[in-house]
């Protein structure tokens, strides 16, 4: 077992976790909310260390990143539990369970960074669930990364504290972070959690140079308001117009069987109001468009053309349009 880190000894073996804005005080073999973190004889405990529930090879722009190395594959991994209790949440069936629930063969850091350099992959992402609740683990993978040269992605809901996140910072290449609205109610309702955190997150996260790419998937009647989506791509070009931004489509899922699907029109209506706004990298998920593909905003030449998570040309010379000779803000060496 691996003590956490991050939390407070309070009175009679009781703690409070400080690694995420629940802030839960635990009693003696009582969890956290996410499941993954456990007061036992008055110490907080790592249930998710070591322990991988999912590894796999995927496309980086299935993450999605699609300013970040693009066409380059990735060694994801997961372990069970989240910050968040999203009623819409698509990998419900590791997310919402305890690491204690499923019996799994303990993966070392150092064997992850083997699995990883046999694999030929030059990227680990941390993802698939909440990144946050395996912190110690992550931290762990991301040192060793960092000295074998391999980029470390996090791809989180941006629900952690800010002395986390800034230690998480030195060893992180890049996140794509979940704004799931701009609606502190949906928040509440949806997620189980509070607005204000993720943006701070988000604010960290650029003060630290960490490349960012945000994600926010449209769900019909809950956060698919022209309004909230305007007062949403106005808070990211404040922080940063060059952050892209990826409004994905909803399908129905877990506890949210009676939405449908996001329309089309929905999803073009936010592109609209998004480049309106000012933002310059803007794309469309989960839909058959080609406004995934990446553009100059300075001439409009196509630089990177993709077929859902491939790569069909990439135009961009270094980081600059082959055209008209602009600089195209992420990392693409």
């Amino acid at each position: 077992m691996k003590e956490a880190l991050f939390y407070k000894k309070l009175k009679n073996k009781i703690v409070q976790c400080q690694l995420c804005p629940n802030f839960c005080v635990l009693k003696e073999n009582e969890p956290g909310k996410c499941l993954a973190r456990k007061n036992i004889s008055g110490k907080l405990i790592s249930l998710s260390y070591g322990k991988p529930i999912a590894m796999n090879i995927d496309p980086i722009e299935k993450k999605p990143f699609f300013h970040f190395m693009p066409g380059e594959k990735v060694f994801s991994i997961g372990t069970a539990g989240c910050t968040f209790k999203c009623l819409n949440c698509q990998n419900f069936d590791i997310s919402q369970i305890s690491p204690e629930d499923i019996s799994t063969q303990f993966v070392s850091p150092e064997e992850i960074i083997d699995k990883v350099k046999k694999s030929g992959c030059k990227i680990i992402a941390y993802t698939y669930s909440e990144p946050t609740t395996m912190f110690e683990y992550m931290l762990d993978i991301c040192k060793l990364a960092k000295k074998e040269k391999i980029k470390n992605v996090f791809v989180s809901n941006g629900y952690i504290n800010e002395k986390p996140l800034q230690e998480l910072c030195k060893y992180i290449d890049t996140a794509n972070i979940d704004l799931k609205s701009i609606n502190n109610e949906f928040y509440e309702k949806i997620c189980s959690g509070k607005l204000e955190p993720v943006l701070k997150a988000l604010k960290i996260l650029h003060k630290n140079k960490v490349w960012i790419e945000i994600t926010n998937l449209i769900i019909p009647r809950l956060n698919d308001s022209s309004k909230d989506i305007e007062k949403l791509c106005k808070w990211v070009k404040n922080l940063d117009k060059n952050i892209p931004i990826h409004f994905s489509r909803f399908f129905p899922m877990y506890k949210l069987l009676n939405k449908p699907e996001t329309p089309n029109k929905t999803l073009e209506n936010a592109y609209k109001i998004a480049k309106k706004q000012g933002l310059k990298y803007i794309y469309i998920g989960n839909l058959e468009t080609d406004k995934e593909n990446t553009y100059c905003p300075k001439c409009n030449s196509l630089l990177i053309e993709r077929n859902r998570y491939q790569i069909i040309k990439n135009n961009i010379k270094g980081d600059k349009c082959y055209n008209c000779n602009a600089k195209i803000p992420g990392v693409f060496n």
